[in-house]
Parts: C-alpha cells; sequence; structure tokens
C-alpha cells in the first residue's frame, strides 16, 4: 500500500519527494477527482500567495489512500469526513484544527438513502423489507455520511447488516453511488444532502431521477487536519489562511460557496470527533450483541470494554 501510494504521489506530483516548504493537500473521494480539482484549485493558488508555501493536490482511489498517505508524512494537509479523520487522527499523526462553516448558518449536513424516482420503495422500512431482492450501493468504509450514520442509524438500529442483507452489494464514492441509481444500476444508495445538492446543479437531469426515502440526524459538518509533524510556523501559516479566508474578500466568498456552500472556515479541534468516536462505538456494541458465535462471557466482556470507551467519551 505504501508503495503505491508513494507511487502514485511521484506520478500525481511530478515530484521524487516533497521540498522543505512544500505542502501535500489530500482530497477524500466523495466524486471525480476532476470535480473537486475544479472547486477547491482556486483556493489552493491563493493558499500559495497568500502563505509563500507550495501547496500539491493528492487524489486517492479511496479515503484510506489519503489517511495512510498522512500516516507516513507523504499528505500534510487533508479535507476529511468526521469518520476519515477520527481514522487519521488515531493511526496517522492527524489533528483537527477547522472545520468548514456552511453558508446557509446550518450546523451540518445529512446522510441520506436513495432510490430511483419510479422505484416503488418511498420509507427506509419499505426498503428494508425488500432488502434480499434489491441491490445495494454502499459508501467508502470510512465515510462519515455514506457508511457510518446510515451503518448505525438505518441499518443497525433496524438489526440488519447490510452486508448480507441485500442481494447485491458494492460500495463507491457519492457521486458514483448517486449516478448509478439515477441510470438505474442499483436500486438504493447511500449519499448525503451535500452531494445531492452538487448533483443538481452539474446532472440536473440525473437528479430529477433520485428520490430520497430515509435522511439521518445532523452531521457535523467536515474538518480540515494537518500532520502533526509540520513546523510550527507552517502550522501558524496554514492556520491563518483558513481562518481568515472568504472573511470579506467578495472573490473568496465565491470560491468557498462553489466548494460546498460554504462561508469559510472556523477553528476545531480533535473534540469535533467525539459524536462520531460514540457513533462508531455504539455500532460496534450493537455487532457484538448480534453476535451468535461468542459465549455469553466473551459477549459481556467486551460489551464492558466499550461501555468504559463509551463512558470516557461523556
Amino acid at each position: 500500500m505504501f508503495k503505491k501510494l508513494c507511487a502514485a504521489l511521484a506520478l500525481g506530483l511530478g515530484l521524487s519527494g516533497a521540498q522543505a516548504q512544500d505542502v501535500n493537500f489530500g482530497f477524500i473521494s466523495t466524486e471525480t477527482s476532476q470535480n473537486i480539482r475544479a472547486d477547491w484549485q482556486p483556493l489552493l493558488d491563493d493558499m500559495e500567495r497568500q502563505t509563500g508555501l507550495k501547496i500539491h493536490a493528492f487524489f486517492a482511489p479511496d479515503y484510506a489512500g489519503i489517511i495512510e498517505g498522512m500516516r507516513f508524512n507523504k499528505v500534510q494537509l487533508a479535507w476529511m469526513g468526521n469518520k476519515a479523520a477520527m481514522e487519521a487522527v488515531d493511526r496517522a499523526n492527524g489533528e483537527v484544527f477547522a472545520q468548514m462553516v456552511n453558508a446557509s448558518g446550518a450546523q451540518g449536513y445529512y446522510s441520506h438513502l436513495i432510490v430511483h424516482r419510479d422505484s416503488p420503495y418511498n420509507t427506509l422500512d419499505e426498503v428494508l423489507k425488500n432488502g434480499k431482492s434489491l441491490s445495494f450501493g454502499n459508501g467508502d468504509p470510512n465515510s462519515t455520511s455514506g457508511f457510518l450514520v446510515p451503518g448505525y442509524y438505518a441499518f443497525a438500529q433496524n438489526k440488519v447488516d447490510a452486508k448480507t442483507h441485500f442481494k447485491i452489494v458494492r460500495s463507491a464514492n457519492h457521486e458514483t453511488n448517486a449516478l448509478a441509481v439515477a441510470n438505474r444500476q442499483v436500486d438504493v444508495a447511500t449519499n448525503n444532502s451535500e452531494n445531492l445538492e452538487k448533483l443538481r446543479e452539474r446532472y440536473p437531469e440525473k437528479f430529477k431521477d433520485i428520490k430520497i426515502v430515509w435522511t439521518s440526524p445532523l452531521i457535523a459538518l467536515d474538518p480540515l487536519l494537518m500532520h502533526k509533524g509540520l513546523a510550527e510556523a507552517t502550522k501558524a501559516k496554514i492556520k491563518e489562511f483558513f481562518y481568515n479566508y472568504a472573511k470579506t474578500d467578495a472573490r473568496e466568498k465565491e470560491i468557498v460557496m462553489k466548494i460546498s456552500k460554504l462561508s469559510g472556515f472556523k477553528p476545531s479541534s480533535n473534540e469535533q470527533l467525539t459524536p462520531i468516536r460514540q457513533l462508531d462505538l455504539f455500532g460496534k456494541r450493537n455487532k457484538i450483541e448480534a453476535d451468535t458465535t461468542l459465549s455469553e462471557a466473551e459477549r459481556r466482556t467486551r460489551l464492558a470494554e466499550i461501555d468504559q470507551k463509551l463512558a470516557v467519551l461523556k
């Protein structure tokens, strides 16, 4: 994995290794890299000019590629969802320093399950009752809205294992799943409110062919992370840039609106990830309770371990 990642970095960046003042910025694969690059490149150009750092965009085929890149210090800065950020903090020397701010004032976004508009199913209950005859497009395992949140709220709370409940299960990014539903390639798929809004703008005819059948509780907006090993002076430059970006400049405001209808970024920390940690542990707890292969003693022991971790997070 590491060798492949290094090769991809060298190819994608045209470098044999990052220079002293070079910062590799990793982007999770919520849609095609071309679309993400088009949205973020103006901000990256501004970042270079305002900080004096050389900023390189890096795209991996899945979330794990960005996490591993940060683990081996081949990615020093990243935009991630909360679930991927949790993994990066726990095992890749990442630290949350900023959070996106929605231009509408909303404190977060929503996970959805979507079907084709002509589907006979209109609710989560109907989808679950007919799961054995349906194909399901799941999200990346490190995706908050594409995997973790629906995995817990839509499936685990209904005592459903998505891996075995549906006739066919495949995993893809948000955009691919949405288009697969619109094109009748899968019957139901995960998505989120932000990506569906982008789909409405980029593929309005496809968007019309999508129907939402389930909506999650509110999810905190995505964080930005940096590698703990960055020089303190570099960290300071990056923080100053993001905390002040699009505050007053009209052009900058247009740039962040295009990225994801944002008004800018605000300071944050690893504490932002606490609800996601709780959600992750609750999901694991449900799986242990439902595991018929465990002895009663082993089940009690493992449940006690999780309950202890949950108590620490309260």
